[in-house]
């Protein structure tokens, strides 16, 4: 892994030259941004999205977008063609962190300072064929997190504690609720089937707005399952017919138990749901139209 290309403010070279100074305001503060691009067959997939979310995120913590898409979609493709020369991945994640820059030590905002911009590429690690056939089991919390979701921040302690929780329980993610209220997993956007109906939580402050929420809605329009953004309460979690998540690498990956508890009701307690599977076959085809 040392030895992969990745890009530092400018600069191609292997992980294991790259450094940062530090004082930058990402290392000290975590004052910055990321975004995740999936890669399938070397191309971009819904890499016009990821862009949009950047620079969403980059507004709201009122940093510059550093690059242009061109040179954007120039970066990532020369990543990933080197991942798949030395390495022989056809499928990956091209990640990006954006900081504000190095400056003396100070909570204000400096002017006037460049960002430091950093990018990579893996292997995409997907579920795997058992997690696929038999369904993932999740955990639940409250979700103690910052109130600003809808930023993809760097800042992820919150993230990495949620998470942790899962796995000290073997199992693959963790649902949260706020107040009552679903918000999202550690790492991946949640869903719920009920009477065939796909149903999220609403765009909010606590919920970052993940790259599969249009997706999932151009997805059901497809097959001709309705769709619905709405408060889901974590009653309605535990009771539903299917839990969903939905991510770049798990893209959509059934939920069958859920703190221990089967998912679901009647032959399908327990199991994989039809909405998923239909929604999990639709996705492999919008990998081919989709992606550049």
């Amino acid at each position: 892994m040392s030895d992969r290309l990745c890009y530092l403010n400018g600069d191609y070279k292997p992980l294991s030259q790259a450094s940062v100074n530090v004082l930058d305001r990402g290392f000290l503060f975590g004052d910055g941004i990321y975004e995740v691009v999936p890669v399938y067959a070397r191309k971009l997939f819904r890499f016009d999205e990821h862009m949009a979310r950047l620079d969403r995120s980059l507004a709201k913590i009122r940093i510059a977008n550093p690059l242009a898409r061109e040179a954007w979609i120039e970066r990532c493709r020369k990543l990933a063609a080197a991942l798949a020369q030395t390495e022989g991945a056809e499928d990956q994640v091209v990640y990006i962190q954006v900081t504000r820059g190095v400056a003396p030590r100070d909570h204000v905002m400096p002017d006037g300072i460049v960002p430091t911009v950093f990018m990579m590429s893996n292997p995409m690690r997907p579920p795997t064929a058992e997690q696929r056939h038999h369904g993932a089991a999740c955990t639940t919390a409250r979700d103690f997190r910052w109130e600003r979701g809808d930023i993809k921040s760097i800042s992820l302690l919150g993230n990495v504690l949620a998470r942790q929780m899962s796995a000290d329980h073997g199992a693959l993610e963790t649902i949260m609720f706020r107040d009552g209220w679903l918000t999202e997993a550690a790492a991946s956007n949640v869903w719920i089937v009920k009477d065939g109906a796909l149903l999220g939580p609403p765009r909010s402050e606590h919920v970052l707005e993940g790259i599969r929420v249009e997706l999932l809605r151009e997805l059901c329009e497809d097959v001709g399952v309705a769709y619905n953004l709405k408060p889901i309460s974590e009653a309605e979690v535990r009771s539903a017919d299917e839990v969903i998540l939905s991510s770049a690498t798990k893209e959509v990956l059934p939920v069958t138990k859920l703190d221990g508890e089967p998912v679901g009701h009647g032959a399908m307690r327990g199991k994989p749901g039809p909405v998923c599977a239909r929604l999990y076959e639709a996705y492999q085809r919008a990998k081919v139209t989709m992606s550049i």
